[in-house]
């Protein structure tokens, strides 16, 4: 009876296939856990861009609304001026489009 170590333990060179497989499986695991969490960073940070996004958008909406509510007083006081003016100096060739078509004075 010998009692060797090369007896009771078996080669390096000598892989169980119980061994090779539980060796590779982890490996895919990991890339796909890896994956998964790049994919949902990509996604929060997506999320983020989209709401700073929205959050412009909907100031430059409120904005435009503002300019607009602008721009309709300026017209109905250019409107009053041109009827105002047309009143004080009625003449029968001059009409309120003449009046805007004239070239400004410098």
């Amino acid at each position: 009876m010998c009692n060797n170590a090369a007896d009771k333990f078996p080669s390096p060179s000598i892989r169980s296939p119980e061994r090779s497989q539980g060796s590779k499986k982890p490996k895919i695991q990991v890339y796909r856990l890896t994956r998964q969490r790049c994919e949902e960073k990509a996604g929060k940070d997506m999320k983020l861009t989209n709401l700073k996004l929205y959050l412009e958008n909907k100031i430059i909406i409120e904005e435009n609304e503002k300019l607009r509510k602008k721009a309709i007083l300026l017209q109905q006081e250019n409107i009053a001026l041109i009827s105002e003016l047309e009143k004080k100096f009625p003449r029968t060739y001059c009409s309120s489009a003449a009046l805007l078509s004239l070239p400004k004075e410098r």
